[in-house]
């Protein structure tokens, strides 16, 4: 909200906000937990180019990827951990039990056709990892993020998406999916790196 209304300095203050949450984070965090973080950064800028100026799957309001963004996806990646170390087991696959008719309804009408290969994507994550609660938080966390952020007008998914010939809603119901993949390859490659920096012994 602050990024619309406070023209022109809006968007760098939330950034500048942001980015001092997440190193304020950082810094009370064991460094396991900081190169997650930094891992995290690294992999939604690029996600981020791709899939908002490179593919258009969506836009922000100004044409950019806002300075606030990576590290707002860091952010949410602590909140989910957070919350998934505190709910109980079962909402693993009450979640997307739940998604699953809505998603099916919305492809089959054609409203949302590009939700359906979304979640495929986050049940092959949930498949892939044992961070399963993780995901299933995320997907949830994620849309109630999306929602949020599009209804304030910072960002719009387009209603085509490029070179699929699928059809989204704005945002898509599983939108939640692609952070899911962030958070695979997060936890993917922190773990890559802490077994390289183990000595062979």
């Amino acid at each position: 909200m602050v990024d619309q209304h406070v023209a022109p300095w809006g968007q760098p203050a939330v950034s500048l906000a942001t980015w001092g949450m997440l190193l304020w984070w950082m810094a009370r965090s064991a460094p396991p937990a900081r190169l997650s973080l930094a891992i995290c950064v690294v992999y939604a800028t690029l996600g981020e180019i791709v899939l908002s100026l490179v593919w258009g799957l969506y836009e922000y309001r100004l044409g950019n990827v806002p300075l606030f963004v990576p590290p707002g996806h860091a952010l949410l990646f602590v909140l989910g951990i957070r919350l998934a170390m505190r709910l109980p087991d079962w909402v693993t696959w009450v979640i997307p039990a739940t998604a699953a008719p809505l998603v099916l309804a919305l492809a089959w009408t054609g409203t949302d056709t590009l939700g359906l290969p979304l979640f495929a994507l986050l049940l092959a994550c949930m498949a892939l990892s044992r961070a399963r609660k993780l995901y299933a938080v995320m997907f949830l966390l994620a849309l109630a993020m999306e929602i949020y952020g599009t209804a304030l007008g910072n960002w719009r998914w387009h209603a085509e998406v490029p070179g699929l010939g699928l059809h989204t809603l704005n945002p898509p119901l599983s939108a939640g999916a692609f952070y899911c993949v962030l958070d695979l390859l997060v936890v993917g490659t922190a773990a890559l790196l802490r077994r390289r920096a183990v000595p062979a012994g």
